[in-house]
């Protein structure tokens, strides 16, 4: 999966997966701590919520809004050295203050993965109620297998991927963000490590750390 969206991980029927994610943002100068649980409700429906807190920054310490997300994969073709899927994406945004409004998410993914590569593109677009303004984003992430050039012929191995991202982040009223990320994932067989720096592409200064 990518560094920076959740939404194309696989996960088999009552498989669980918890991730949480540090950014540290330079330019902003805030920290903050989002917690990520992925459910398999059956092999091609997974349930994703996601809650922010920032400890820092200008607007002090605070928790995001919760995400909920329900992913169905509608289309899936296995062969030998890799797979091609396409899920399509629906949710709502549940407020945590009560100055914020809900809002409705729709949106895809879709993963091509073949041999020491993958490449993961989602999109997701998000209808506010009333007040809320919309929003969207944007991921394209490639990821390569740097370690193990093979796979051994018997049991499981560590992995090393580099990836690379074109992030895109949109709210009404602001022009669109492009985002540049590049990082690397240590994959164990229950667990993975992984970390990276996004910046701005208009900009020369990197943004945040994750």
């Amino acid at each position: 999966m990518g560094l920076r969206s959740f939404v194309a991980l696989p996960l088999d029927k009552e498989g669980t997966v918890i991730r949480l994610f540090f950014e540290h943002a330079l330019e902003a100068d805030y920290d903050q701590l989002t917690t990520n649980v992925a459910y398999g409700i059956s092999n091609n429906q997974t349930l994703f919520l996601s809650e922010s807190y920032r400890f820092s920054g200008a607007s002090g310490q605070r928790f995001g809004d919760v995400s909920m997300l329900y992913r169905h994969i509608i289309w899936q073709d296995d062969y030998l050295t890799g797979t091609n899927r396409l899920g399509l994406l629906g949710g709502i945004i549940i407020p945590t203050a009560d100055e914020r409004e809900m809002a409705i998410q729709t949106g895809f993914v879709f993963t091509h993965f073949s041999n020491r590569y993958e490449i993961d593109i989602d999109g997701l677009y998000q209808t506010g109620i009333n007040s809320r303004p919309d929003s969207g984003r944007f991921d394209v992430s490639w990821q390569y297998r740097l370690f193990p050039a093979e796979y051994p012929d018997w049991g499981m191995s560590s992995e090393l991927y580099a990836v690379i991202e074109y992030n895109g982040r949109w709210k009404e009223g602001n022009s669109l963000t492009h985002q540049l990320t590049t990082g690397l994932q240590w994959v164990q067989q229950s667990w993975v490590i992984e970390g990276g720096a996004v910046r701005t592409c208009s900009r020369s200064d990197i943004n945040s750390i994750i």
